[in-house]
């Protein structure tokens, strides 16, 4: 019972946290992480601890994120679930990487390719089912594109498009990393027209997170609005977003 309230609470975390409430966010996840200490549920714990990592890198809040990490890879090593290691991995590299550490977040990303390669996925909980290759190349790209680093970051991005079609929300952000990457490349007709496909997506949505990742690209491609296709998208984002958070 305690670890099923665990997961209900870590659930409104994450819509806190997709709906820009941040503070109303870390109070959910700390809730749902004490219960799932109470319930003796390592494995709920890792996976309660990577929300908070991810939510803290997203607030730039890198310093914490590397903490956090390592107390989901020991809470991880408990569990004796190797994939939650190699999530936690990806984790901290991308706290890294956010945080410009390069050496850092190349050293995290292998560890968690290793681990994920050796984990036995067979005995995974259901809520571990979204933590997959795609999964896995989102946060490489996430890695690489903070770092600048935009081909090895276009690579990963276009491969975490090979998902599970059911997850229309982590399909938007894939699509609006992938865009922004070609943006920041300087492809400004790709970037414009995957950034369109992000944001046909983020209409059906209502996630703060998404918005934020089209106007991200958007002002990516401002400086080049005088290109017809950048100067199509932009209106579109702007008719489709205006009365958005």
């Amino acid at each position: 019972m305690l670890a099923a309230v665990a997961e209900l609470t870590q659930l409104a975390g994450w819509q806190a946290y997709d709906m820009a409430e941040h503070g109303l966010a870390q109070r959910y996840l700390t809730h749902a992480l004490d219960l799932a200490r109470t319930a003796d549920d390592a494995g709920l714990g890792a996976e309660i601890l990577a929300a908070m990592i991810h939510q803290a890198t997203y607030l730039g809040h890198t310093a914490t994120g590397v903490d956090l990490a390592r107390a989901a890879r020991q809470t991880a090593h408990r569990a004796g679930l190797t994939v939650l290691t190699a999530e936690a991995l990806v984790m901290e590299a991308h706290a890294h990487a956010v945080a410009l550490h390069e050496r850092d977040c190349a050293t995290a990303l292998h560890q968690a390719e290793q681990a994920l390669d050796r984990a036995d996925r067979s005995s995974d909980p259901q809520w571990l089912g979204y933590f997959d290759e795609a999964y896995l190349s989102a946060k490489f790209g996430h890695c690489f594109n903070a770092l600048g680093q935009h081909r090895r970051a276009e690579r990963f991005a276009a491969r975490s498009l090979q998902m599970d079609e059911r997850y229309v929300r982590g399909k938007a952000f894939n699509l609006a990393l992938l865009a922004t990457v070609h943006a920041r490349h300087g492809e400004l007709e790709r970037a414009s027209a995957i950034g369109g496909q992000a944001l046909t997506l983020t209409t059906q949505l209502r996630s703060a997170r998404a918005v934020r990742y089209l106007r991200d690209l958007q002002t990516h491609l401002t400086p080049h609005r005088r290109q017809p296709a950048v100067r199509h998208f932009i209106t579109r984002v702007d008719a489709a977003l205006s009365q958005r958070r």
